[in-house]
């Protein structure tokens, strides 16, 4: 699952992979630089998840936009 945030035409891209142990919380900055957070419990992701999604909205950033494949 995918998703990103915009703010005046720069993107910040978040994605939700399966690994081996649970999940890995990947986020792609606008200058492309890749962070990568693994978590082995969905709750800790989700959490994760509400708290950048949040951190990003009060820099201005709109989102989330995108789907699920």
């Amino acid at each position: 699952m995918f998703w990103w945030f915009e703010q005046g035409g720069r993107y910040v891209r978040c994605e939700i992979r399966f690994v081996t142990d649970g999940y890995a919380f990947v986020i792609t900055d606008p200058d492309g630089v890749e962070r990568v957070e693994e978590f082995n419990d969905s709750q800790q992701l989700s959490k994760r998840q509400t708290d950048l999604e949040r951190e990003l909205a009060g820099k201005g950033w709109t989102g989330p936009h995108g789907w699920n494949i």
